[in-house]
């Protein structure tokens, strides 16, 4: 299989990898030996030129038949790419996971720079005398990265932010004050080079290695309330504006009172509530 070429989210041609589909199965919660089973098959059904999307769709099918909860988990990448068309949903998002690991975080903010008066920012992150100025980049396009020029802009921004009169207030003697950009999909190389280099920390797919967003995610079971299939069309939104933005929040509904408030079948919630119960199992 070693010869044998797969064309990526980005339109390149990459190797095809039985350990990233082995790997990928393990990461959602297939055991090993499911995963080497849906390794097998994949490898069998794989031709050259195959589309990385063909490929993560039958995967999913398989993880199906043998591990639902798994199957379930294997949509967030796609989940987060529903947090859309706009950003601001996914800034909701990354604030409530923020959250949930002991930030007080607040989104949309103004903060005043010292050669500008008014910045908006995405997000104002505060724990353990650490605060994080952040900027969350928020992509719905397969294969789209987050390039260095938003790098380079982010720590300029920072830069006059932290030499600004916001940051030197008798509040934040003491603290460290950082920035970070989150994103929803992959770094570019350059940018992974230089973020670093400067002090702007990111937070991305499979970035830092073996510690980004969606390991969090899956760690603390912190799943966009769009990977469960029943959610659907016009109920996202309502979702979203009802702060509805974790899976494991879609539990805590009174189906009773939420369904005809919305209008909205109440076996839907339910069916949206069973997703929930499996997938967080």
């Amino acid at each position: 299989m070693a010869a044998l070429f797969v064309i990526n989210a980005a339109g390149e041609k990459e190797p095809f990898s039985y350990k990233k589909v082995y790997r990928s199965a393990r990461r959602v919660g297939a055991s090993g030996q499911v995963a080497q089973k849906i390794s097998d098959t994949i490898a069998k059904e794989a031709y050259a030129g195959i589309k990385t999307y063909d490929l993560f769709k039958r995967i999913k099918e398989l993880l199906n038949k043998e591990v639902p909860q798994a199957a379930l988990r294997f949509s967030l990448k796609e989940a987060m790419r529903k947090l859309g068309p706009t950003g601001f949903p996914f800034e909701k998002y990354v604030a409530e996971i923020l959250k949930s690991l002991g930030y007080q975080t607040k989104i949309n903010q103004y903060l005043p720079g010292r050669c500008l008066s008014n910045y908006e920012i995405d997000f104002v992150a505060e724990k353990d005398k650490i605060v994080y100025v952040g900027e969350c980049k928020y992509r719905n396009i397969l294969g789209e990265r987050v390039h260095t020029p938003h790098a380079l802009a982010n720590y300029a921004r920072f830069l006059d932010i932290l030499n600004g009169k916001y940051f030197k207030s008798s509040h934040y003697r003491g603290y460290k004050i950082k920035t970070m950009m989150v994103t929803n999909t992959k770094f570019t190389t350059s940018t992974m080079d230089y973020a670093p280099c400067v002090g702007v920390d990111l937070l991305g797919w499979n970035y830092p290695k073996n510690r980004g967003l969606e390991y969090i995610i899956d760690r603390e079971k912190l799943y966009p309330v769009t990977i469960l299939p029943a959610l659907r069309g016009y109920l996202q939104n309502i979702f979203i504006q009802e702060k509805i933005m974790l899976a494991k929040d879609v539990l805590k509904i009174d189906s009773q009172r939420f369904a005809p408030k919305f209008r909205i079948p109440v076996s839907q919630i339910e069916s949206l509530m069973e997703q929930a119960k499996t997938l967080l199992q």
